[in-house]
């Protein structure tokens, strides 16, 4: 559902605080604009620039810059048998002040019989308490394949520069997750580059926004199964999921859990399977996701997995993962349950997440994995890679039901 039409049902319901989040401010404004315009209600747009300004005028109202006085105005602004739009933009810089909170409140409160509307555009999302109940959340949507495509296409205005067929569904896969500013500008740096619309730009732009925010790597070697002695049937399981054209409306392909002692290519692997499949492969640092403030780790756990199911299809990579998550059991002495919620958010995601991302998970010691990592169904399935000799193998999948909890039935199945 586009922003407009979630913002016509909320106002039409009368919810008289919204707060919007979004990076693209002058995109929602657009919208909202063009919203209010359709329904001719009465719009009003304040920043701390710029200060409070009506909408098809250019002139700032006197005294606005005061955001305490922008909201303190928006009863002025109603209007008999219509609405009235206060938008906020980057409000939640000014939220400390108790003040403003009240304001806030008591015009929130008032809302409901003059039918005005007050709009916190912000990239992020930082309700104080005092307004929890008052204020509902709203996620202003990345552009989805279409609109990227409608980007690409006014960018590309000569018929030579743009792509088509498999290479235009190759092109999209790669602008999924940016920004339409973002989109915009991987487009036209590709026309400079190469006079044509290439993949390869898009993906070496992704890796750059990826590496500002310091919670993902994304990995785009040259490797190949070709390269990987071995494996057969992981190949063949991994290439046959993941092949294009494949309904997954019932099923979806997961991920695998690799086993084995370190030097088997599991890593190898890994990096090797997204090339194959021609997909990015992301490389997940549990470590990278953990912050020195009450909450960061959480918000960074959050944030990661957005932006991975954004980027999707995708590879998603967790590597050496009972490493990063042999804590979990002590985590409530140790670190105040971090570990523990972490762990925690990141089971939630793998079986609840409905993105197109594969995720390949290495262990070297199963018995410090939790056992609640390798439960039926967040997995495809549980590969031992390259173990020298069957005893090896024997002991080692003792270990693996034994830490699991595996009966005989379940053991013989698993099999």
């Amino acid at each position: 559902m586009q922003l407009c039409e979630r913002l016509a049902e909320l106002i039409q319901a009368c919810f008289t605080g919204i707060w919007i989040e979004s990076h693209e401010h002058d995109d929602a404004l657009a919208e909202i604009g063009q919203l209010c315009q359709q329904e001719s209600w009465r719009l009003a747009i304040w920043d701390l620039e710029q200060g409070l300004r009506i909408a098809g005028t250019q002139a700032a109202i006197e005294g606005a810059p005061d955001p305490l006085a922008a909201v303190r105005s928006l009863s002025a602004l109603a209007q008999a048998g219509g609405s009235a739009l206060l938008v906020l933009v980057n409000f939640h810089n000014f939220l400390n002040s108790a003040e403003t909170r009240q304001a806030l409140a008591r015009q929130l409160a008032a809302g409901k019989q003059n039918r005005t509307f007050i709009l916190i555009l912000s990239p992020m999302v930082q309700v104080p308490k005092e307004l929890e109940k008052l204020i509902i959340v709203v996620e202003h949507p990345l552009p989805d394949r279409q609109q990227l495509a409608e980007i690409a296409r006014g960018v590309a205005a000569e018929q030579f520069e743009f792509p088509t067929g498999q290479e235009l569904q190759r092109l999209l896969d790669a602008a999924t997750g940016l920004t339409r500013l973002e989109a915009e500008n991987a487009f036209s740096l590709a026309l400079i580059r190469h006079e044509r619309l290439e993949v390869s730009t898009l993906w070496e732009l992704k890796s750059q926004l990826l590496r500002t925010s310091g919670l993902l790597t994304l990995h785009r070697g040259g490797e190949s199964f070709e390269d990987l002695g071995g494996l057969e049937s992981l190949k063949a399981f991994c290439k046959r999921a993941l092949r294009p054209g494949i309904s997954r409306s019932n099923v979806r392909p997961r991920g695998v859990l690799l086993l084995s002692p370190p030097g088997c290519g599991k890593s190898q692997f890994a990096k090797a399977l997204g090339n194959e499949t021609g997909r990015p492969t992301l490389l997940l640092d549990v470590g990278s996701l953990m912050g020195s403030l009450v909450g960061q780790t959480e918000a960074n756990v959050r944030q990661a997995l957005k932006i991975v199911d954004a980027m999707a299809p995708a590879v998603l990579f967790l590597d050496e993962c009972e490493k990063a998550l042999s804590g979990v059991a002590s985590s409530g002495q140790t670190d105040s349950g971090v570990t523990a919620r972490l762990f925690g958010t990141f089971l939630s995601w793998l079986n609840d997440h409905s993105s197109d991302v594969f995720v390949v998970a290495t262990c070297n010691d199963i018995s410090k994995l939790p056992p609640e990592f390798g439960r039926a169904e967040r997995f495809d399935g549980v590969y031992f890679v390259d173990l020298p000799t069957p005893e090896q193998r024997e002991a080692i999948w003792r270990i693996y039901a034994s830490a699991f909890g595996l009966d005989e039935r379940q053991q013989f199945a698993a099999r």
